[in-house]
């Protein structure tokens, strides 16, 4: 394993809150990977106090320096213990080839972030709870189904990914044909970069922008590759994941048993996100009286990313402080 290399100075697309004491830390998945994280304590901590804690990750394709970042740093001023990691093969974490992404790692990944926080004598371990944005919103939905020591989860402007990559984004792909042809082209991609020893790239958000282009793409244009948002390390910001990187959800449904989580989930969604179907279909999968969907007036996808104005963290605070106590 390479040491990782992590940037000290302050390098977000959000300003530095002085509410929270900030530090950089890292930890092991079972997998033997070393994930680095932004972990954000609130700036009135005790020694001796233990906290809840929330662990953060996404959009699918982001680095803990965007929006992941902003949801923790937020978290811990309203007196949460947080932290932002980047997922396996990307960021500053570790993992070898990178680019790459899991099902599997990526929900161990949410796990091996409970196994940090649990052990910190700050956090009381049996009030933990995380957050997933975008695509990893789906992801924390399979994490909760799997690990019961997370105790309440949002999934926040979700993408069920393993749901895009078979059906195609409104499931306009849903065909035995066309799924076969991704599989044909992915097994031919696997051949050209053996041969080469390289990996090829898919290419992030498309730059510079067609006139034509559908409105989600320019909604991620405005995030990903403005001063918004745009960060040196993010895959959307840059040259994407390697283009056979995420081939492996095509055959795997993330949402599998997403009828069997007993924990707490609010599914919170922008009404002009793209998106929303996902998350109000995920939503229609979840039993019990603790499941929550909240749509946010006239917000679109990114929007709850960034948009502090927006996102509403009164009603997160809400609903972690109800479960996880």
């Amino acid at each position: 394993m390479k040491p990782l290399h992590l940037t000290e100075e302050w390098d977000k697309t959000f300003p530095k809150s002085a509410k929270t004491d900030h530090r950089k830390v890292t930890f092991r998945n079972r997998f033997g990977i070393e994930l680095a994280a932004d972990l954000y304590l609130p700036a009135q901590v005790s020694g001796g106090e233990q906290r809840p804690a929330v662990a953060v990750c996404g959009p699918f394709g982001a680095v803990k320096e965007q929006a992941s970042g902003l949801y923790a740093q937020e978290m811990a001023e309203r007196g949460f213990v947080a932290m932002a990691f980047d997922p396996s093969y990307t960021g500053e974490s570790g993992g070898e080839p990178r680019y790459v992404s899991s099902p599997d790692i990526n929900t161990e990944d949410f796990s091996a972030a409970v196994d940090f926080l649990s052990v910190q004598p700050f956090v009381d371990a049996s009030r933990i709870g995380i957050i997933g944005i975008c695509g990893w919103g789906g992801i924390a939905l399979n994490a909760t189904a799997l690990d019961t020591r997370i105790k309440a989860t949002v999934a926040s402007t979700m993408y069920d990914m393993s749901r895009v990559a078979a059906k195609g984004y409104f499931d306009a792909d849903d065909s035995t044909e066309k799924r076969q042809a991704m599989r044909h082209a992915l097994a031919e991609q696997r051949t050209k970069d053996f041969r080469e020893g390289s990996y090829e790239r898919a290419g992030g958000v498309v730059d510079p922008l067609p006139e034509d282009a559908p409105f989600f793409v320019k909604d991620y244009y405005d995030y990903y590759k403005t001063q918004r948002g745009y960060h040196v390390r993010s895959l959307n910001s840059n040259q994407g994941w390697n283009v056979t990187g995420t081939m492996s959800f095509l055959n795997t449904a993330l949402l599998r048993y997403a009828d069997e989580i007993e924990r707490a989930v609010l599914i919170l969604h922008g009404e002009r996100a793209h998106s929303r179907y996902m998350g109000e279909d995920a939503f229609k999968r979840l039993k019990g009286p603790n499941k929550k969907l909240v749509i946010v007036p006239g917000a679109v996808h990114t929007d709850l990313y960034d948009r502090k104005d927006i996102i509403p963290f009164d009603q997160l605070e809400a609903f972690f402080r109800e479960h996880l106590k």
